[in-house]
């Protein structure tokens, strides 16, 4: 295995040839940190690296799984331990700056870490520092004013999406195994999709917020970012963790002898396509011949503005209540500080509305794939392949659309509804780019969707190194 193929290999593969003793901790880290110093000029991926802290770690890592069974110091404390990882970087570490990608946070150190943060040390991970993102996580671009813009490693001209683009584009271009993200109308699965990797919203509650900077708390959720399938699930199972316990979530039993059975929701998640995103999303349905009906939830049409009007309100409440917003507006982008200043203005009556459409949606949802009879509903992650920065609009047949809706379209509803979605490559665009599918499903049916995420996986037989990495 050359160093290229190291840098993109599963955290499984990685795994074993600690445990062979053919690859220490310490050498995969120092690989991980020469990548980044060469590409992240590039992309800039990351705000913070943390290559002191990452060494030490690694030579904990190693210590402790080198060591002799026989002896006091050996431990292995599972898949993750010496595993290179980032963290996105409104995530709180202890004694490492972070920004949040605002010019406010831009010194803040926090006293402690957040929980996350917590369970992927005991596990052993290696942190190799903290990505870039769109300001207070509050965007889809990842174009950020204070940091600089994020670039996609499949195309530098071009967004890797948001708001964990840094993580999305640390991922995909082997700088790191896998990177922990943010959710709140789709900041996971987006970069996910217009970068090329496989990113997991859980259910709303599942992996803790303690100690992550807030945008909506009623939307906000925390996943795992990575190349495969299993990897997302190796990052989920010890996040998802009690002491002790790291859970395999590939492992749960198939229905119907293995079977699945999907539902495709026509109306929103298809009225405006890209002809490439829709070509290769039918090309993933046929290869792996799986079952599929169409299915209706009429309240999807009203996710939009319901997550709009919670997430402005939220957010907005947020700022205030810090002594942000409006003290310091000045140091606010833009697109943020006038999400803010629109936040502030939404009536409680409007918010109100938004939380039984919630409340409403959730139900309907349910009831649609019990009626159903469906697993999981299937449908493209964004509208559109990754636009080119600075892109603010795109046209799609003879119509013109806002690019930041066309990118949060398909993902808000599932954070609306509190239930998991995991976004996997389907295929590429003519020019190069990747596209992903998302699927979704009920509250605490992680382990179906990434089953059946994982035989799209095995299905697929794309190259999915960008380029510019390799």
């Amino acid at each position: 295995m050359n160093d290229t193929d190291l840098a993109f290999a599963s955290i499984e593969e990685v795994g074993k040839l600690f445990r062979k003793r053919k690859l220490s901790p310490v050498e995969l880290t120092k690989l991980m940190l020469a990548r980044i110093e060469q590409l992240n000029p590039k992309l800039n991926a990351y705000i913070t690296v943390t290559a002191e802290l990452a060494l030490e770690q690694s030579k904990k890592a190693e210590s402790e799984l080198f060591g002799r069974r026989a002896q006091k110091g050996h431990r292995d404390r599972g898949p993750l331990h010496g595993i290179p990882i980032s963290l996105k970087d409104n995530i709180c570490t202890k004694d490492i700056r972070t920004t949040a990608g605002s010019k406010i946070l831009k010194d803040f150190i926090p006293p402690c870490d957040a929980q996350i943060v917590a369970r992927l040390r005991e596990a052993g991970a290696v942190i190799l520092g903290k990505t870039n993102l769109h300001e207070f996580a509050y965007g889809v671009t990842s174009s950020n004013p204070h940091y600089g813009a994020v670039r996609n490693p499949w195309d530098p001209r071009r967004i890797p999406g948001g708001s964990s683009g840094g993580s999305a584009a640390a991922v995909a271009a082997g700088l790191g195994y896998g990177s922990m993200g943010t959710d709140t109308g789709g900041s996971i699965r987006i970069p996910a999709s217009l970068s090329g990797v496989t990113g997991l919203k859980p259910s709303w509650g599942r992996i803790s917020c303690a100690g992550i900077i807030p945008l909506s708390p009623a939307l906000d959720c925390a996943g795992p970012l990575a190349r495969t399938v299993g990897d997302v699930a190796t990052l989920a199972g010890v996040l998802y963790s009690r002491v002790g316990r790291q859970p395999n979530l590939l492992s749960s039993a198939a229905r119907r002898s293995g079977k699945f059975r999907l539902g495709i929701p026509r109306q929103l998640f298809f009225d405006a396509l890209s002809p490439e995103v829709r070509k290769a999303f039918d090309t993933a349905l046929r290869r792996v011949a799986m079952a599929a009906k169409d299915i209706s939830i009429p309240l999807l049409d009203e996710t939009e503005d319901a997550g709009n009007h919670i997430a402005w309100a939220e957010a907005a409440l947020y700022h205030q209540q810090q002594g942000y917003f409006p003290a310091r507006a000045a140091e606010y982008g833009d697109d943020v500080g006038s999400r803010l200043e629109m936040g502030s203005k939404v009536p409680a009556v409007d918010y109100l509305r938004a939380l039984e459409i919630q409340r409403q949606f959730f139900e309907q949802l349910h009831w649609a794939l019990a009626e159903a009879d469906v697993d999981a509903m299937v449908f493209p992650s964004t509208a559109i392949e990754a636009p080119l920065l600075n892109q603010e609009t795109i046209r799609i047949g003879t119509h013109e659309y806002a690019t930041r809706a066309l990118l949060l379209r398909n993902n808000r509803p599932a954070n609306l509804a509190g239930v998991p979605a995991v976004s996997v490559p389907c295929g590429f665009t003519g020019s190069g780019l990747p596209i992903g599918f998302e699927l979704m499903a009920g509250v605490a049916s992680e382990p179906v969707l990434l089953r059946i995420a994982n035989i799209f996986e095995r299905s697929r037989s794309e190259n999915l190194r960008p380029p510019l990495a390799v």
